[in-house]
């Protein structure tokens, strides 16, 4: 396998998180984990437009995105094969503010039937939750941790 580039966008609402629920193989094994709502960046793409092609081909909805995160390097295995993707990640939102209260998206894509809802942060600090790529849950500490620091202030 190449390296892939991959786009990826956090969307929070109170204290949830929206996130694609797939059931498959993993790096970690076979069953249920979640990921973040983007895709592969296509040759000549700049990440940010990517990011609003992909939450428009998959859902069907409009984004903006609001800040760049941090880049993300991931290598794992599955049954053997080594995969390594480059991610850049984004804080984004929905510009149709009636999409925040869908409970569960239809993520569309070829070969693919998976679902994305909103996840309680609680649920994602506990160790069986298994998030992907690596980092992901460091990143959403820290906008957590910033919202936080803002309300004391």
């Amino acid at each position: 396998m190449k390296p892939r580039a991959t786009s990826l966008g956090i969307i929070m609402k109170e204290n949830k998180i929206l996130l694609e629920k797939q059931n498959k193989k993993h790096s970690k094994g076979n069953g249920i984990f979640y990921r973040p709502l983007g895709g592969t960046i296509e040759l000549g793409e700049r990440s940010r437009d990517t990011l609003v092609r992909e939450f428009k081909e998959e859902i069907d909805a409009d984004i903006e995105v609001k800040s760049y995160l941090a880049c993300l390097e991931n290598i794992y295995q599955v049954d053997g094969q080594v995969g390594h993707e480059i991610t850049q990640l984004y804080s984004a939102g929905f510009t149709e503010k009636q999409l925040y209260e869908v409970e569960q998206f239809k993520v569309t894509e070829p070969g693919k039937k998976s679902v994305a809802l909103w996840v309680p942060l609680e649920t994602l600090w506990n160790e069986e939750f298994i998030l992907y790529p690596e980092g992901v849950k460091e990143e959403v500490r820290k906008i957590v941790g910033a919202c936080e620091e803002g309300e004391r202030r």
